[in-house]
């Protein structure tokens, strides 16, 4: 791949194409978004999201950053929990920040409703409308491999975190065992897109997702380019034998 291209799925293209490319697929499925995570993974990635809020352990008075929050699924945890928290401990309610690079998914969010503690705003993971050091915690589920450069999105999550600040990434992964590789390349290859033209009416869009995840670094180099943008006591918990990866690292 040449500095001036990024992947689309198996698809090369020019690095100024991919935004738009991966905004028009989330444009046309953002209604269905959550349903079809519901069918895809048969529920699972609540189990997923709920372990991902658990070990972010949000506190009263923090800031946390939920980039790539889409409709807010991560971000309402995390206010439930930082409500437990200020109800424990006392202090200042929690603040989370959802930002999400396309309108359709921010605004399917805001139609749900959302919790007082979260704030919305559509922006760039590579490009964060957050001052440096003013995050206590930084999130990203399901959403670094549609940035269109890894490293500089781990770099602007480095920037706006404090001293002590934690980062998380959540995504889908390479499986440990063989068996269970061969078994998850047949289900998302054959069966995700078709679920996806049935369900959201687009093929192509599920087809480019599956894709993405193929494309996307495995367990040991995304720790490794965690620790190139910075962060240190970078490491990973599989989900599912390691269909999903939670990355965790500290700015220290």
């Amino acid at each position: 791949m040449s500095e001036d291209s990024a992947s689309f799925g198996f698809r090369e293209v020019g690095r100024h194409e991919k935004p738009a490319l991966v905004r028009g697929v989330f444009d046309r499925v953002a209604r269905r978004y959550d349903l079809m995570n519901d069918l895809m993974s048969a529920g699972v990635h609540r189990l997923w999201k709920d372990m991902t809020a658990a070990r972010l352990n949000p506190q009263p008075g923090e800031l946390i950053v939920d980039c790539a929050g889409g409709t807010g699924d991560i971000a309402r945890r995390l206010a439930q929990l930082a409500r437990r928290a200020r109800r424990r401990r006392g202090g200042e309610g929690a603040r989370i920040a959802v930002v999400d690079f396309d309108h359709e998914m921010v605004r399917n969010g805001l139609e749900r409703g959302g919790e007082p503690e979260i704030l919305w705003s559509v922006g760039d993971a590579q490009r964060l409308p957050l001052p440096d050091r003013s995050a206590d915690a930084y999130v990203i589920a399901f959403g670094l491999r549609n940035v269109t450069d890894i490293p500089a999105a781990l770099a602007e999550a480095r920037r706006v975190l404090k001293p002590g600040g934690r980062y998380l990434c959540l995504e889908f992964s390479r499986p440990t065992a063989q068996a269970l590789r061969a078994a998850y390349d047949a289900y998302s290859f054959k069966l995700i897109p078709q679920i996806g033209e049935w369900v959201a009416q687009d093929r192509d869009a599920y087809q480019y997702l599956v894709e993405s995840i193929r494309r996307f670094p495995d367990q040991p180099t995304l720790a490794r380019m965690m620790g190139e943008a910075g962060f240190k006591r970078c490491g990973w918990t599989n989900f599912t034998g390691g269909v999903v990866a939670l990355h965790h690292g500290w700015t220290l």
